[in-house]
């Protein structure tokens, strides 16, 4: 790292927020996906957007490699730098700087918590919809970076359906806004094109988002089937009948358990799988759709029935759905996080191939995930330090993949590509299309600078790949979570 480098950036934002000791570096070695590493050589804390347009513009002078950086909870290795250079962690711009009820809008710096927003939002009884498992944790710039989705994406949709504009530092160092609060934008949609880049093609500074009014009656129906079988049919039944629920969660049996044993939610243990209903709406509304749903239920033999009608009793069984997570520590001391999507009417022949495949390669792994809208989650717990457990959960996780795109299913549903999953984009998409997407990247980004070597395949000259999560590239060491 150059020094003049630093010493350029400690002037501007002060030494306090200039990070090179090897024991700070270390905190942003990883994120949630633990199975890739990579320190950066300097990280850098900025307080304004001016400050982030400041840092870009002193790496393209000398020519150093920069990423973006918000809470770490990413799944993919997005935030990490995979060629050093510097981390720019943009956790201190965190103000919400304007709620304009009229417009049902919010204008909040990149670094504020999902889970923040809301909680300001509730006196002014409105919410922002996009709310992933991580929210009490996760940053609004990394649910835009990765178009994160999360329980209530069935009926409002994921973050870019809430993203009317955006305030980026574009890779010439250039600080701008794309889109307007007025929903609707003339020209080239440039936010669709921010949103879900993963920081490939420049910084997210700040987003005005999209508001929702709290909706006047809500209930969260905790649904216990015999069968995974009968837990399928009933997701793909509610979906045909017209029926939109809020929310459409599945928890298998070895999730119950789990979460049961470490929370004592009293769930029911011999159910051989889980759903969580939420139905939301006006009040007459809300009644004639519970009616459709029991019989919905009721044909799918469904075999006990919970209501959560206050906001305590809600929020208990959502509690419990997010943290599945935590509970599956109880079982193994690392996971692997799978994140794709399928057709919902192949939930249940996927959800069979996934035991099957867990039976075969002798692993553990269990289901939670977003039912309503196919977005799949298998989790594989492993311990880190058996390097055959981590072979044949790879390759299960592979298996899987493989059987989902398939079926039409999608690399990832939210999670985005980074480093997981940029050397198997070609079993997705054409090499057209890939280098269609790689024309845009050389557009905005011709010096390569902006989080290099995310999403697209990088090969050596003997054409190996050279990053990927594969079997071929796990040993265990140095894993850990």
């Amino acid at each position: 790292m150059s020094q003049a480098l630093v010493r350029k950036l400690r002037d501007k934002l002060g030494a306090r927020y200039i990070l090179d000791k090897p024991e700070e570096l270390a905190t942003y070695e990883c994120d949630a996906c633990v199975l890739i590493q990579k320190k950066p050589d300097l990280v850098a804390l900025p307080k304004t957007p001016e400050e982030v347009a400041f840092i870009v513009q002193a790496c393209i002078e000398a020519n150093v490699p920069y990423t973006a950086r918000g809470a770490g909870t990413g799944l993919s290795g997005g935030a990490l730098p995979m060629q050093g250079g510097v981390q720019i962690g943009l956790n201190r711009m965190d103000r919400i700087t304007e709620i304009d009820e009229a417009n049902r809008t919010a204008t909040v710096e990149v670094g504020v918590i999902n889970a923040s927003l809301n909680l300001a939002l509730k006196a002014h009884g409105l919410f922002y919809a996009p709310d992933p498992s991580s929210q009490s944790a996760c940053t609004l710039g990394g649910n835009i970076a990765e178009n994160a989705g999360g329980i209530h994406c069935i009926k409002y949709g994921v973050t870019t359906d809430h993203i009317l504009a955006l305030q980026v530092v574009l890779p010439d160092g250039t600080l701008t806004w794309m889109g307007g609060k007025n929903r609707r934008s003339h020209g080239p949609n440039l936010v669709g094109l921010m949103v879900g880049s993963e920081g490939t093609l420049g910084v997210i500074t700040q987003a005005i988002v999209k508001l929702t009014p709290v909706p006047e009656k809500v209930r969260v129906y905790l649904a216990a089937f015999n069968s995974v079988a009968d837990a399928g049919g009933t997701v793909a039944s509610i979906i045909q009948s017209g029926l939109m629920p809020s929310a459409l969660e599945f928890m298998d049996a070895f999730t119950v358990v789990a979460v049961n044993q470490a929370f004592n939610v009293g769930f029911p243990e011999n159910a051989e799988a889980v759903l969580l209903i939420e139905l939301d709406g006006y009040p007459a509304q809300l009644l004639h759709d519970e009616i459709k749903l029991k019989e919905i239920l009721a044909a799918h033999q469904v075999s006990q029935i919970r209501v959560g009608e206050t906001e305590d009793e809600r929020a208990a069984l959502w509690k419990a759905r997010k943290a599945t997570v935590a509970a599956y520590g109880r079982y193994a001391p690392a996971f692997y996080l799978n994140d794709t999507v399928i057709p919902r009417s192949q939930l249940v022949p996927l959800l069979e191939k996934i035991y099957e495949v867990a039976e075969r390669y002798d692993v553990i792994i269990c289901n939670v995930f977003h039912a309503g809208d196919g977005n799949l989650h298998p989790h594989v717990l492993f311990d880190p330090d058996n390097a055959d457990q981590v072979r044949r959960g790879m390759q299960a996780s592979e298996e899987i993949l493989h059987a989902c795109l398939a079926v039409g299913g999608a690399l990832s549903g939210e999670h985005g590509i980074g480093i997981e999953k940029s050397e198997l984009m070609p079993l997705q998409f054409s090499p057209e299309s890939l280098e269609t997407m790689k024309k845009l990247k050389r557009i905005f980004d011709p010096a390569n600078l902006s989080n290099p070597e995310k999403i697209f395949p990088m090969r050596t000259a003997c054409g190996e790949a050279r990053h990927a999560i594969s079997p071929s590239l796990l040993t265990g060491e140095g894993l850990w979570i």
